[in-house]
């Protein structure tokens, strides 16, 4: 629409002008992840250890790129303008010195292998970090390696030496519970000036777990009593009474670790309580109520707490239960079990 002012010109609206272009840098932002795409369509498919393919390296002039051939174009000009050999002599002097920063930026990223691992698992809201080890393999120093689709990229640009390794982080924001894939990541170099931006996507298969996101405070599960007799002699799981020694286990708490009988070269050990008093919880989806989000944070925050008041704990879901334990080996397996309820179909 338009208004008419005093003198009868037709003036646009504020919400017209507002949308009469986007920045410059959002139409560069939106051109680079339209080349991404492009450049990720019909690749291979995600492996865990890939190498880069020189059909699949791409290079393009950077702004100072661009500038430099301007730079260049107008120099050339003059030079033909004046027949000035000199001047001649320098336009071909800088266009070999591009041509010749065009191929290294390019072969900077031929002959490398990235390797993905696993990471640690998050919780919604946090960055997970994907161990990347990236190797060449044709006997050449690398130098101005970058990753780029990661949220806190390297302060400065690492050098790869020849034959050597690298260990960088990929991070990714976790934004939902369920499994958190890397994906595909972007290599890329401005060595050796700054002319020219070279990249490749290499698809690598890494995940890490997604705990649901804990609630705030959540009710107290219901507790069992801990001290069951077993025809074996056992004397059950309790916190009064020091009862004994016992073998380490995995998944002990290291709370219960007798160290004195470590330090005294007698291995690791665990102490053994028993009594009355101490309790043996589930964790029952059936005694929460609300969404299956809502749900899960709060079974989460019940397995934290049991957890951090070194309680035996089980957990129960539709389809899955865990039997109890405790520690910090158990409780990720209960927090797992809740990351993939309903993703792994």
């Amino acid at each position: 629409m338009s208004r008419t002012g005093g003198g009868g010109v037709d003036r646009p609206a504020a919400g017209a002008r507002a949308t009469t272009g986007a920045p410059a840098h959002r139409r560069r932002g939106r051109v680079r992840r339209l080349i991404d795409r492009l450049a990720s369509a019909g690749g291979p498919p995600a492996e865990a250890s890939a190498a880069t393919s020189a059909r699949r390296i791409y290079i393009l002039p950077t702004r100072s790129g661009v500038g430099y051939a301007l730079v260049l174009l107008a120099t050339l000009i003059g030079a033909l303008n004046y027949q000035n050999n000199l001047a001649l002599f320098l336009s071909f002097l800088m266009i070999s010195a591009s041509l010749v920063s065009m191929h290294q930026c390019w072969f900077a990223l031929l002959g490398l292998r990235l390797e993905a691992r696993d990471g640690v698992p998050v919780f919604p809201g946090q960055t997970a970090r994907f161990p990347l080890v990236i190797t060449d393999d044709k006997g050449q120093a690398r130098y101005g390696l970058c990753i780029e689709d990661t949220p806190t990229p390297p302060p400065a640009a690492p050098v790869l030496a020849a034959k050597g390794h690298l260990d960088v982080d990929v991070g990714r924001v976790a934004e939902r519970r369920g499994r958190l894939a890397l994906g595909a990541v972007t290599l890329a170099t401005r060595y050796p000036f700054g002319l020219f931006r070279a990249w490749t996507r290499v698809p690598l298969r890494a995940a890490v777990d997604v705990y649901p996101k804990p609630a705030a405070r959540a009710p107290v599960p219901p507790a069992l009593p801990a001290f069951v007799h077993h025809g074996s002699g056992d004397m059950g799981t309790g916190a009064d009474d020091f009862v004994g020694l016992r073998p380490y286990r995995e998944g002990d708490s290291p709370r219960q670790l007798d160290w004195k009988a470590l330090a005294r070269e007698r291995g690791l050990v665990v102490k053994q309580f028993g009594g009355d008093q101490a309790a043996r919880v589930w964790i029952d989806w059936d005694h929460t109520s609300g969404s299956d989000e809502s749900r899960l944070g709060i079974m989460a925050r019940q397995v934290l707490d049991a957890e951090e008041q070194n309680l035996t704990f089980g957990l129960r879901l539709p389809g899955v239960e865990i039997e109890h334990g405790r520690g910090d080996g158990h409780k990720h397996r209960c927090l797992s079990a809740m990351a993939r309820y309903r993703i792994d179909g």
